[in-house]
């Protein structure tokens, strides 16, 4: 009997052992099995990255001619245009070590405000209050000694129409 028990305890565990190998030996050398039978997990969508929208949209129709209003304005644009009573042609030396030129164009009289600012759009100087008559002038302005070495804003106003260059001081 004992013989027996040891060959059926061999024959046992050499068969353990032989499953074992076997499942040892095809989960590291075989292929991977075909899951696709058996899979627990749903098949993933394809989405597209492009948005569809369902729907319908009736476009856009104002009731009132919109050509003719934009005809109106673009005349009207023009015409300021043309009524531009102040044309600054040129700013020189810029940087500026002493003296500042400025060449313009007035189309009418009118009152002439030249200013210096800084950066922040504080007032440092103002160079000219006075009345001017229409046509091409050219002025020239000695800078004051109080202005550091920096970035400045020159204001230009003539009329109520402001222009506004950057200047370098030296």
């Amino acid at each position: 009997m004992k013989i027996n028990r040891v060959k059926i305890a061999l024959g046992s565990n050499a068969a353990y052992l032989l499953v074992m190998l076997s499942l040892i030996c095809t989960s590291v050398f075989a292929q991977k099995a075909d899951t696709t039978k058996y899979s627990a997990r749903p098949k993933a969508k394809v989405i597209s990255r492009v948005p569809v929208i369902k729907g319908s949209v009736q476009s856009y129709r104002p009731s009132y001619n919109i050509y003719s209003s934009l005809e109106n304005s673009t005349k009207s644009a023009t015409k300021e245009k043309n009524e531009k009573t102040l044309t600054v042609l040129k700013i020189y030396p810029n940087p500026v070590v002493e003296q500042l030129n400025i060449n313009l164009r007035l189309e009418k009289e009118t009152s002439l405000s030249i200013k210096i600012t800084d950066l922040l759009g504080n007032e440092v100087v103002t160079l000219a209050n006075e009345r001017v008559q229409h046509g091409e002038h050219t002025k020239t302005y000695n800078v004051p000694a109080k202005l550091n070495a920096g970035i400045y804003f020159l204001r230009i106003v003539a009329g109520g129409e402001p222009v506004i260059r950057k200047i370098s001081v030296l």
